[in-house]
């Protein structure tokens, strides 16, 4: 990395942590004002006081300054934009209570057609554009969902989100995509800024437009970071770097099938709430996670770099210590 890069790089993750830093608090008041708080229901909600929302405003208001004080707006970054512009709106119009999740999950999916029409989708040589353009679509609303649901912690969302920000812009630095690893650089401050008020206890809570927003960065920016140069089956390494988050869907997904509930209804079925079954505190439970997700994402950026037959057995060892923390999680009794 030159001198230059590391500089730009330092002062892009720095103002967009102190912008995110000092104007947190700030959406916490607005939030107040308005009353758009998450108030404790003793079911799903157990903390003990309601806490404001409009966390996300502010990680966005960050990234969104940031960017147009330290870049030039090129078509894939004003494409991003603006069709994270929308995720945003989306979870915002949904933290005020009025969207049903169909609305919610029709809402995301214009975000990302308007992404795609940018121009922006998964461009692998061996996949047509036709088939291309919906797995980017369903790539999106898996890891903007994923992202959603893990947000029932102190800390847990954005340190998870964090880790992965910065395990993309790795990615993409050392595939030369220079621009995309900047904007997940500025991506990782702002959240990081945020996390200073959002760690136990917290403060103030992302709500959806912040969730919405965050995960629809990472699943934008993940798509094209060059894993394939070494071996086709890196094209798993975005999964691995946002494990955490698609490990959660899809097990609490399975969980409330199995039990013949509706998958969309809330349910204390989240890997981290069987973690504190366990007797870890929210702390131990968070960072925990944060470990977690720095092994996933180093395995991921190992994964690309590494032979064939190396990747496949690094591979299938992450997918059997899977599996089986997915068997030990769901032997937790939650009811007792």
């Amino acid at each position: 990395m030159s001198e230059n890069s590391m500089f730009t790089y330092g002062a892009a993750f720095l103002l967009s942590f102190v912008f995110a830093l000092y104007w947190t608090p700030l959406m916490g008041k607005a939030a107040l004002q308005l009353g758009i708080m998450d108030r404790p229901d003793g079911k799903l909600k157990k903390h003990d006081d309601a806490v404001p929302y409009f966390g996300g405003i502010a990680v966005y208001s960050a990234f969104l300054l940031t960017v147009g004080l330290l870049t030039d707006f090129g078509h894939e970054t004003l494409g991003l934009l603006l069709s994270g512009s929308i995720a945003l709106m989306v979870g915002l119009i949904d933290d005020f209570g009025v969207l049903n999740p169909a609305q919610k999950l029709v809402g995301q999916t214009l975000a990302a057609l308007v992404l795609v029409k940018s121009g922006t989708y998964i461009k692998l040589t061996f996949l047509p554009v036709w088939l291309a353009v919906p797995l980017t679509i369903l790539w999106i609303l898996a890891v903007m969902n994923a992202l959603n649901i893990i947000d029932i912690m102190d800390g847990l969302a954005s340190g998870v989100s964090v880790i992965a920000a910065l395990s993309i812009a790795i990615a993409n630095f050392m595939s030369g995509r220079n621009s995309i690893a900047f904007l997940s650089i500025v991506l990782a401050g702002a959240v990081l800024g945020f996390l200073r008020h959002n760690f136990h206890p917290a403060k103030i809570y992302l709500g959806d437009a912040g969730s919405l927003f965050i995960g629809f960065m990472l699943a934008a920016l993940s798509m094209n970071a060059g894993y394939t140069r070494v071996n086709l089956l890196a094209v798993i390494s975005p999964v691995l770097i946002l494990g955490i988050p698609l490990f959660d869907l899809f097990l609490v997904m399975y969980i409330r099938w199995r039990n013949g509930n509706p998958v969309m209804k809330g349910s204390p079925d989240h890997f981290a709430l069987r973690l504190r079954r366990c007797k870890l505190s929210v702390r131990e439970t968070t960072i925990t996670t944060y470990i977690i997700g720095i092994l996933l994402s180093g395995g991921a950026l190992i994964v690309s770099q590494i032979p064939l037959e190396w990747a496949v057995a690094t591979m299938g060892g992450m997918l059997s210590l899977a599996g089986l923390s997915a068997y030990l999680l769901m032997k937790v009794d939650m009811h007792s």
